[in-house]
């Protein structure tokens, strides 16, 4: 998709990742007039407002709409386009950059930028945990706990990341739960159970090495605790091999009930969530235009 001569709504969150950087504005702004692009640019002002600029910005009847931002920004800015026929496109921001890096969208502003004005549409699936929307990976169990602690941190970013990881592994333990399918129910030991529409959390994180955002499917990735001197298994984690390990279990499913037999902890999109014991998860297939780099494939 070319978007030259369109009018195109960044929608801007200065505090996603480790802060905002001066001239990020300037650059969008210089960018566009290159290519012949009428932009707006709309920074938000706190949770929920991206939703809101969003909105405005499919009755305002914008060509696009750009998240700029982390993963949190990027499902904000989709729950306003979702089931419209608006495209999104993504400038990542984050700390994580999960769904961007899934989709193959360079880290860079001038490369994410150039890739903008190279594009094409997909129509990407999303689901819904509890009535809330997510668009990449949403998690059960650890990484809830630390996706709620560290949502409390001011000092973002992976080293902090890292270090909260790894300082509540050995106290968190494992959790029984249900998983209800179509015609079965499994019972299953868990110590995360991640929810992947995508591959990866972020920083290359492959939670889900097969996951694809257009295959009208979701993938349950089931963690057992791993014992800590099992660095092969960091190691297979970052190097897409974590569905190989005998600590993984997937589950390819479009809906699905999860209950656990006490309350969980849970993020969605590395947003923290708080508790709850019963998860409902539905897959909204194809429900959100996605800009994405021309030359992507196997998304």
């Amino acid at each position: 998709m070319n978007i030259e001569g369109k009018q195109v709504l960044f929608i801007v969150n200065k505090f996603s990742g480790t802060g905002y950087q001066a001239g990020v504005e300037g650059k969008i702004i210089e960018a566009c007039e290159k290519q012949d692009v009428e932009c707006t640019i709309e920074f938000t002002r706190g949770r929920g407002h991206a939703t809101e600029l969003a909105q405005e910005g499919v009755e305002k009847k914008f060509t696009s709409i750009i998240a700029v931002g982390g993963d949190g920004t990027v499902n904000e800015v989709a729950q306003g386009l979702v089931h419209t026929p608006v495209p999104m496109g993504i400038l990542p921001k984050g700390s994580g950059n999960g769904l961007s890096r899934h989709l193959r969208i360079p880290l860079t502003l001038s490369g994410a930028l150039q890739n903008l004005f190279n594009s094409r549409v997909i129509a990407m699936d999303t689901f819904t945990l509890n009535d809330k929307l997510s668009l990449n990976v949403s998690g059960i169990g650890f990484d809830g706990h630390v996706a709620n602690l560290f949502g409390k941190d001011k000092k973002r970013g992976f080293t902090g990341y890292a270090k909260l990881t790894i300082h509540e592994f050995f106290q968190f333990k494992e959790f029984e739960a249900s998983i209800t399918l179509e015609n079965q129910t499994l019972e299953r030991k868990a110590f995360i159970m991640a929810i992947a529409n995508s591959s990866q959390y972020g920083n290359n994180a492959r939670i889900a090495p097969a996951a694809s955002v257009c295959d009208g499917l979701l993938h349950l990735s089931i963690l057992k605790k791993v014992p800590p001197f099992r660095l092969d298994f960091m190691y297979a984690f970052f190097s897409g091999k974590v569905d190989r390990s005998i600590y993984c279990d997937v589950i390819e499913a479009k809906n699905f009930t999860i209950k656990t037999n006490k309350p969980m902890s849970f993020h969605i999109d590395g947003e923290p969530c708080g508790e709850a014991d019963q998860f409902h998860i539905r897959l909204l297939p194809a429900s959100l235009n996605m800009l994405v780099p021309a030359k992507a494939i196997n998304i």
